[in-house]
């Protein structure tokens, strides 16, 4: 099988259908951590009454939507901004920053590293260790948070580990980096499946802090990746107008600036959501504990790390196995840090997560 493949982004189900000949409808997609209750139902009605917008342009200020973002996330309206999904958030900060050196907390989203070596910067990773559980060692980073640093980045709650910086230990890193005019970027995308998201959040941490630019999207926990919206949110003044001048006009297009006014009021979908992923996911993680040949790890999101401890099969192997019933997980070695031992799935509806514990136990527990 094309190693690419398996090493690409997770939820492409349109490589997957083309390699194996399998109708992606088919597919049970574990690697998209993508919310299995699909986009809310009260919005798509929204949209389905209203589609006529798309005959005109949308408010170029997003007004509306960034008032609907600063309700929900408790952010200041002028500290927010909104764009063609996270990544161009992403790659517009990195961009503004220009650091010559750039530190990436890993194991890590690819698309980090990317930006930063499209705009000169020389990037290195300070790892999460196995031996922790991937918990950050807060003192061992702010020992690599020298003065030649110019920008840190970090997911919170952390792909593909799963692990949580909570908001007082990011506080301490924001402080170092501000004696330090070190510029940090945290990226929230999974933040709203964490329990303890009250617990880990850095939004209040915007207005004390400058130097923090803070990414979010509608992509997993809304279930829209094809809408394409992100926003982002910081009182650094100089990033914010920045921006403007370098962001098309328009960025975000009428269904998705139209779709995110709703979104973030529907609170009986954020509910269920919420009891979803983190019943399964207690439930997920109790049964992967009793296994032997191989060890799961805490996860503050809606996926979950795995590492196989017996060398009898590969990550590859299993994905190979499970792709054939139409089961489709993440093989995690081409994340830093992690080898052809480590795999990733996301938590679905628990008739589809009991066939997939089903499997893999078949695959992961049977030796020979």
């Amino acid at each position: 099988m094309n190693s690419q493949l398996m090493h690409q982004h997770g939820g492409d189900l349109d490589s997957i259908q083309q390699k194996y000949g399998i109708p992606k409808e088919q597919i049970l997609d574990f690697s998209g951590n993508i919310n299995p209750l699909g986009f809310p139902e009260s919005v798509q009605n929204k949209l389905a009454e209203n589609l006529h917008i798309v005959s005109t342009y949308p408010d170029k200020h997003y007004t509306a939507l960034r008032h609907a973002i600063s309700q929900y996330t408790g952010a200041a309206m002028e500290h927010i901004v909104v764009g063609n999904g996270s990544s161009e958030l992403i790659s517009a900060f990195i961009k503004t920053i220009n650091a010559r050196k750039t530190l990436i907390m890993g194991p890590a989203y690819s698309e980090y590293e990317r930006e930063a070596q499209l705009c000169g910067s020389t990037f290195s990773y300070f790892p999460l260790k196995e031996e922790d559980n991937f918990q950050l060692d807060v003192e061992g980073l702010l020992d690599s948070l020298t003065q030649d640093v110019g920008l840190f980045i970090a997911c919170n709650p952390n792909n593909p580990t799963g692990s949580i910086i909570t908001t007082s230990q990011m506080e301490v890193i924001l402080a170092h980096c501000k004696r330090n005019d070190i510029a940090v970027m945290i990226d929230e995308t999974y933040i709203e499946f964490c329990d303890t998201m009250e617990e880990v959040c850095s939004i209040p941490l915007v207005e004390k802090y400058e130097n923090l630019f803070i990414i979010r999207g509608i992509s997993k926990f809304f279930a829209a990746p094809g809408l394409r919206l992100g926003y982002g949110i910081s009182s650094n003044s100089h990033f914010l107008q920045k921006l403007k001048t370098v962001q098309d006009p328009w960025s975000v297009n009428s269904l998705a600036a139209f779709a995110g006014e709703y979104l973030f009021t529907d609170t009986e979908f954020m509910a269920k959501t919420k009891e979803l992923i983190s019943t399964e996911k207690k439930r997920m993680i109790q049964e992967l504990s009793t296994w032997k040949n191989s060890k799961v790890y805490p996860s503050g999101s809606n996926f979950i790390l795995i590492r196989l401890v017996s060398d009898h099969i590969s990550a590859a192997e299993i994905f190979e196995n499970l792709i054939v019933k139409r089961l489709l997980i993440r093989d995690a070695s081409s994340f830093t840090f992690l080898d052809k031992s480590y795999l990733r799935f996301c938590v679905l509806r628990p008739h589809s997560n009991t066939f997939l514990l089903s499997e893999l136990k078949k695959l992961i527990e049977t030796t020979v």
